[in-house]
């Protein structure tokens, strides 16, 4: 997908929707491409030293946190906009904040995937669940909230 393309997508979704997609800079795997305030925009996922982290400015960038996967990444930046309980801040000198709710899907996905994303936002406890050992791991296969 191409950046016109994500941004063609994004274009009428809500603020905080999102997107992975390829990256067209050849030094990146992945970019994020998100609906903010000021419209759809890009952030590129660095990958270094087997870690994934945004890309920011060199001042900024050792402050970043590093994640053992893009799902990790993502899962980390929607959970911590869902902590703050409020909407989009209000962009600040010319800049925009990271606000990412909920991915852009090119297909409705699967009945059983969505009810282990419920099932993981509801409990962290699978084991003590009163399910079969076979659909606890199914569930462990994918921890994430995203």
């Amino acid at each position: 997908m191409t950046v016109n393309e994500a941004k063609e997508k994004l274009k009428e979704a809500p603020e905080g929707t999102f997107l992975i997609r390829d990256s067209s800079h050849s030094d990146y795997l992945l970019t994020i491409s998100v609906k903010t305030s000021a419209g759809p925009t890009n952030l590129r996922i660095e990958y270094q030293d087997g870690k994934f982290r945004l890309d920011s400015i060199i001042c900024v960038k050792s402050k970043l946190k590093q994640f053992d996967s893009v799902v990790h990444l993502i899962d980390y930046y929607v959970q911590m906009c869902k902590d703050k309980r409020t909407g989009p801040e209000a962009p600040r000198n010319g800049t925009v904040h990271l606000y990412l709710t909920k991915p852009l899907y090119t297909s409705a996905p699967p009945l059983q995937h969505l009810c282990r994303l419920t099932i993981n936002k509801c409990t962290g406890a699978i084991w003590g669940l009163p399910l079969p050992t076979r659909l606890k791991d199914y569930l462990e296969e994918y921890k994430f909230q995203v």
